[in-house]
C-alpha cells in the first residue's frame, strides 16, 4: 500500500496571512492551482485558500484586492500525516468534501495532496473515484 508522500506535490507555493488577496490570485495564476495554503514562519500552516474562497468570501462581499488573505481563508483544516496511506487520504477528502489536502509533519506543510493525485495513483483509481462522486454531490466553501 502506497503512502501519502510517495503521490504528494512538494512543490509549494504558500501565502502568508498578512498577504493580499491580489498576492494570492497571482499566485494562483503564476502556478496555475485552485487553492493556496496560508502558513507562518517557515512552512507553519494555519488557512487554505481557494479560488472559490476568493470569490465568495472576497470579492462577491465588495472586499478589495487589498484585503489581508486572513479574512477569507478557511482556518478549520483537515489534513494527513505524510506516512498516511493513499486510502485513506482518499476516504478523508471524502469525507470532508475536499479536492486538496494538506500532508503535515507536526504542524508544518510538507506537501498538498490533490484529488488528480488520486487519480493517477493506479491503485487508488476506485477511491479516487468514489472521493470524486462523494465530493461533487455537495458544494461548500473548503
Amino acid at each position: 500500500m502506497r503512502a501519502v508522500n510517495q503521490i504528494m506535490s512538494k512543490d509549494l507555493t504558500f501565502c502568508q496571512p498578512n498577504d493580499t488577496l491580489i498576492d494570492c490570485a497571482k499566485k494562483m495564476a503564476e502556478k496555475n492551482v485552485g487553492a493556496i495554503p496560508i502558513c507562518q514562519d517557515s512552512y507553519d500552516l494555519i488557512g487554505m485558500v481557494t479560488d472559490r474562497d476568493l470569490v465568495l468570501r472576497g470579492y462577491a462581499k465588495d472586499k478589495p484586492g487589498t484585503t489581508q488573505i486572513s479574512e477569507v481563508m478557511s482556518g478549520h483544516l483537515v489534513s494527513v500525516a505524510p506516512d498516511a496511506s493513499v486510502q485513506q487520504a482518499s476516504k478523508i477528502m471524502a469525507e470532508h468534501q475536499i479536492r486538496r489536502l494538506p500532508v503535515v509533519k507536526g504542524n508544518k506543510l510538507v506537501g498538498i495532496v490533490a484529488l488528480g493525485d488520486l487519480a493517477l495513483e493506479q491503485r487508488s483509481n476506485v477511491a479516487a473515484g468514489h472521493a470524486l462522486e462523494d465530493i461533487s454531490e455537495q458544494s461548500e466553501l473548503h
